[in-house]
């Protein structure tokens, strides 16, 4: 017989493979919005919590939307619903819409966010760049092996196609074959040197700085910039598939989807064809 299940139960699943007290002190994680004693019709899964989700949300009938990004890292002052988010706060309100965040503690979690970024890269023998305290298999970004050399400028087309990528920045030297790699999804231009000193031969994230990419340049190592959306998104059908396994052993048969409208919101212009963009 289905089990139907309140959000509270989901919310401490979640807790159970990414834990609350593990997100960095400057986050915010956890139930964003919504009643812990709401049922679950079903969950939608997306990288941003956007106006555009929640609409999915509504169309597909499913009540919690749980999101790598927070709705809100600040307090808010006033919800006015004349802005993009007091008109989204009015709009999941109204329609009794639920909506969670797994952010820094997802990024930390074994299997989380850089576990899936390398994962599609197709990376094995996985460990944390940083870790969260002595041992611990917690940390941030992962560094790994290919199963067999690569040489370089085909590394760079495996990526943006595992990515989706049209095109991607590139600082530094490319090797001129690969094995040994780093990688940290969202904006990770902080853990390039540890990358560096971990024996990684290059370094892929999101969001370099420029004064990261000069050192790159200087000490010849190799970074890829494959962007924030591209390298988070794919914790996206990973978590669609980790909770989907929750429902069916808590025998409670409800949706669990990923997001069809979300796209990156940024695009890629042709210097050649300046009328013509790709999207990614």
């Amino acid at each position: 017989m289905a089990h139907s299940l309140k959000l509270k139960e989901f919310l401490a699943f979640l807790d159970s493979i990414a834990p609350l007290e593990t997100a960095a002190e400057w986050d915010n994680v956890g139930l964003m919005m919504g009643d812990p004693l709401q049922h679950i019709t079903g969950v939608l899964v997306a990288l941003d919590p956007t106006l555009e989700v929640v609409e999915e949300a509504i169309d597909l009938r499913v009540n919690t939307i749980i999101t790598h990004h927070p709705l809100f890292f600040h307090p808010l002052h006033s919800i006015r619903t004349d802005t993009p988010l007091g008109s989204l706060l009015k709009k999941a309100l109204t329609h009794d819409i639920s909506i969670i965040s797994c952010h820094t503690n997802l990024d930390v979690a074994p299997g989380g966010v850089s576990d899936a970024l390398a994962e599609a890269l197709n990376l094995q023998d996985l460990a944390p760049i940083t870790r969260s305290e002595n041992e611990s298999p917690r940390g941030f970004g992962r560094i790994g092996s290919l199963s067999s050399l690569m040489d370089g400028p085909i590394f760079l087309k495996h990526v943006a196609v595992q990515l989706d990528l049209p095109s991607i920045p590139v600082a530094g030297r490319l090797p001129e074959s690969i094995s040994r790699i780093a990688v940290c999804g969202g904006s990770g231009s902080e853990l390039a040197e540890a990358a560096f000193q971990a024996g990684a031969q290059v370094y892929i994230s999101g969001e370099i700085k420029h004064s990261t990419a000069r050192w790159a340049e200087e000490n010849k190592y190799c970074i890829i910039d494959a962007g924030h959306y591209a390298t988070e998104n794919v914790i996206v059908p990973k978590l669609v598939e980790i909770i989907t396994a929750f429902f069916n052993r808590e025998k409670s048969q409800v949706p669990v989807l990923a997001s069809q409208k979300q796209r990156s919101p940024m695009s890629y212009f042709l210097k050649a064809s300046p009328e013509k963009t790709l999207e990614n």
